[in-house]
């Protein structure tokens, strides 16, 4: 049995050209930077206001990632905290010449934290994601 991707699907993208370093080779830190937009919108919803990216752990780059590749992110809830929330992301693409199987790419947890108009830390409800 496949492994299949763990969480909900936050966000779906194709890796362009531009995405690219000069050997045509998609940067980490593009698909970090993909992985934390999708953890912020699933933390968002569930702080019921703006958060901000306090840490990335345990991050696993597993593969590579290819110019026309669609990545798509999942994100799982972990735990909740009194201002923070932490989730579980993967990174999965369909490659553009097989479209219909699906790779896990990278992963690791991504902690948020809800702020107020200062940028200072505030509690979140108690409530869970459904």
């Amino acid at each position: 049995m496949s492994e299949k991707p763990k969480g909900e699907l936050t966000i779906r993208v194709v890796a362009m050209p531009k995405d690219t370093n000069p050997s045509g080779d998609v940067f980490g830190g593009w698909l970090l930077s993909q992985m934390d937009l999708a953890g912020g919108v699933f933390c968002k919803q569930i702080a019921k206001g703006r958060v901000v990216t306090v840490a990335i752990d345990s991050t696993q780059f597993k593969l590579p990632v290819f110019v026309g590749d669609t990545l798509c992110c999942y994100v799982d809830y972990v735990k909740q905290g009194r201002t923070s929330v932490t989730v579980h992301i993967e990174a999965w693409v369909n490659r553009e010449y097989d479209k219909d199987k699906r790779i896990l790419v990278t992963r690791g947890d991504f902690t948020y934290v809800k702020v107020d108009d200062d940028r200072g830390p505030i509690p979140i409800s108690a409530s869970q994601p459904d």
